[in-house]
């Protein structure tokens, strides 16, 4: 059959094969798709494709048949279909020939840039999956685009970029390299080779993504492991705490109003989160040493006689020694306040007759605290004070028992959160 001579409208270029008659490339292929509306001439040197054609290989610089990347998809596994791919080169031909192959391919989501001065902000806003970046361009060349991008980077962060250019000299691919660019290929690349790289780049990507999720679910869960764990240790502290005073206060009130005044008191003096939540924590348990005493001396009426006394504040050594050595930071800290929670601040207390600073902080706030709710709920052989004298005997103290700073914070928060109690007769 003769082959015929007119032109033929409306014919998909990729579904010709170039023959022997005058030579043109696929870009120029392109400026006759692109300029006569895919109205393609056969008189260039393009003829439609014979059946006995249709199993030959395609040639590598030709764009293959539509058919023909549908069933590549199937074989090869092109699993990235909704990614995003940035082309960036000032040529637009060049741009149009590679959006036109990733169509082609099975992607969808192709953005292109023809101003290099905009690259970088782009990159760096949309986050696309892969970035085909021309080297040599006005205004910013690839390279500057490149080391511009990765240093304004997060260190997490995983965008291949596959450096695109005519110059294939070794100091040009050593160079793109040395910058961080993750592959180089040269023009005009076979269109095979880059869809491949393509594919190899957004599998990498896609692990990268998976990765990321995967770690993000992770601590997730160790976020949400480790709130759980905390909140049993806090209950399982506070049971102790309530078991250790049952025998003085069925109700267990008092380590509980203990440990949340302490916790406010910290806050009120602008303690870091995650101390003031550990002071809350271990306040109930600052009289754990009393498990060692008598429970006829614990619960005793009226005056207690000077040897009583001593045997009373022994309880301080045994709750050091109820914890001992250990390597948890939250038990040296409740082995701590167990010791020290009856020292002054005129450095009159006991056992050690700390002074000043010496005494730790969370000593400090329990002692006061402690006191306050002895005083305005009367344990066993205690007068019961209201609680504007229970403010002002408080008050009456500092610079002696207890911490000027500690003192002042505690009636902070106490006139501001029960400003009405100031009122009562």
């Amino acid at each position: 059959m003769d082959e015929p001579t007119e032109w033929k409208e409306r014919q998909v270029w990729a579904g010709f094969l170039p023959v022997s008659r005058p030579k043109i490339g696929v870009s120029t292929c392109l400026t006759i798709y692109y300029t006569l509306g895919a109205t393609v001439p056969l008189e260039y040197g393009l003829t439609p494709r014979k059946e006995q054609q249709a199993e030959a290989p395609l040639p590598c610089a030709q764009v293959p048949h539509e058919t023909g990347w549908a069933t590549m998809r199937k074989t090869n596994g092109w699993d990235f279909p909704d990614a995003r791919i940035l082309v960036i080169d000032d040529e637009l031909n060049n741009l149009r020939l590679a959006k036109q192959v990733l169509l082609l391919a099975g992607y969808s989501d192709i953005a292109t840039l023809q101003d290099s001065r905009d690259a970088v902000e782009m990159i760096l806003h949309d986050q696309p999956d892969l970035v085909l970046l021309d080297v040599h361009m006005p205004y910013m060349d690839g390279y500057e685009i490149l080391e511009r991008v990765l240093k304004r980077s997060h260190q997490d962060s995983f965008i291949p970029i596959l450096m695109c250019t005519s110059d294939n000299t070794p100091e040009a691919r050593q160079r793109a390299l040395k910058l961080g660019a993750n592959d180089f290929i040269a023009k005009p690349y076979e269109q095979t080779e880059l869809l491949l790289r393509v594919r190899n780049f957004l599998r990498m990507r896609s692990m990268h993504l998976s990765v990321q999720d995967a770690n993000s679910m992770l601590e997730n869960r160790v976020m949400v492991r480790t709130r759980e764990l905390v909140e049993a240790r806090g209950e399982a502290f506070f049971c102790l705490a309530r078991a250790l005073e049952f025998r003085e206060d069925a109700s267990g009130g008092h380590t509980k109003r203990v440990g949340l005044l302490s916790e406010r008191i910290a806050r009120a003096l602008g303690i870091e989160d995650a101390e003031v939540e550990m002071i809350g924590l271990i306040a109930p348990l600052h009289d754990l040493g009393k498990i060692g005493l008598p429970l006829s001396l614990v619960l005793k009426d009226g005056e207690y006689t000077q040897a009583e006394l001593a045997e009373l504040k022994r309880h301080t050594l045994l709750g050091e020694s109820i914890i001992g050595d250990c390597n948890s930071p939250i038990l040296r800290e409740i082995r701590d306040l167990a010791l020290h929670h009856h020292e002054k601040w005129d450095g009159t207390g006991y056992p050690h007759g700390l002074k000043g600073e010496d005494i730790p902080m969370p000593c400090r706030i329990v002692a006061l605290a402690d006191m306050f709710d002895s005083l305005t709920h009367g344990r066993s052989n205690e007068k019961t004070y209201s609680r504007l004298e229970a403010l002002a005997a408080i008050n009456d103290l500092r610079d002696t028992y207890f911490d000027p700073t500690v003192v002042d914070a505690f009636l902070r928060i106490s006139g501001f959160s029960d400003a009405n109690a100031h009122h009562q007769p």
